[in-house]
């Protein structure tokens, strides 16, 4: 790990293990698309690329032909964000036992997590990466008014009805906009049950709180998280008033059935 530069640091190794644990744990809370979608990894830094799809000619090659076959890869982005702790503070901890304020490595943490969830629902046209909300072959519905009983569990089913008519059976997961997924916890008039309950029953790999618009309906078979580096924090350097740190970490979505997503749009 020496691309991290913890050995160019002035700091102990039970350090980088608290630094570490804050921003993962900080990170972790607010990830998503992990929870739902199969982990695939680590495998490091190095990997740079996933290649996705079948080899295939560029074309029909003619009788005195050679033929040219190639597959296709996408990018696995490293999502970074820097930050700073005094100098002074993390001496007084190291020396002096005083508490250490690792707020800001908590912020970095969450700060890659909120990327790393963009690239899992939207992806990155710019790399050429599509997202659960954006890929190109996936169902769309309209959603109704959520505010009403009964109207999320008419939804819901009518997306997964959709995927199993395309031959995807489950398990499901679902992940709704923060103002659709509150709208959950209204009860059913006359029982005891919130309507969050009941669609755990039918999404069996859960219901999240998502960073999105509207909501998505998924079954497995849509693609993997591939992981290169999962979160760890590096050294940069310092300036005699703040040691610099980066937060890191590479992840890609590899979409390959998009036919097992259905989007519901508000």
């Amino acid at each position: 790990m020496s691309y991290l530069n913890r050995a160019q640091a002035p700091l102990a190794e039970d350090f980088w293990g608290k630094i570490d644990n804050a921003a993962q744990n900080a990170a972790r809370d607010m990830l998503t698309g992990r929870r739902f979608l199969d982990l695939d990894g680590p495998y490091g830094i190095g990997l740079t690329s996933v290649e996705i799809g079948a080899d295939y000619y560029c074309r029909d090659p003619g009788p005195d032909e050679a033929g040219a076959v190639a597959g296709r890869a996408i990018p696995l982005p490293i999502v970074r964000r820097t930050f700073g702790l005094s100098v002074r503070r993390v001496e007084a901890y190291l020396n002096m036992g005083q508490i250490l304020d690792l707020s800001a490595a908590e912020d970095a943490g969450e700060a890659v997590a909120r990327r790393e969830e963009e690239f899992v629902y939207y992806g990155e046209p710019k790399f050429g990466l599509e997202g659960l909300l954006t890929a190109q072959g996936r169902h769309e519905a309209k959603a109704g008014d959520w505010n009403q009983v009964e109207c999320a569990l008419d939804d819901v089913l009518g997306a997964v009805n959709r995927l199993e008519q395309s031959g995807y059976r489950g398990p499901y997961g679902l992940a709704a906009s923060p103002t659709l997924y509150n709208s959950l916890f209204r009860r059913y008039e006359g029982t005891d049950m919130v309507q969050l309950e009941h669609l755990r029953r039918l999404c069996e790999l859960g219901v999240y709180k998502a960073p999105v618009e509207g909501a998505v309906v998924i079954d497995p078979h849509v693609g993997k998280l591939v992981l290169g580096q999962d979160m760890m924090v590096g050294y940069s350097g310092n300036d005699g008033i703040h040691y610099q740190f980066f937060a890191n970490e590479s992840i890609v979505l590899v979409l390959q059935e998009p036919e097992a997503i259905c989007t519901l749009t508000v």
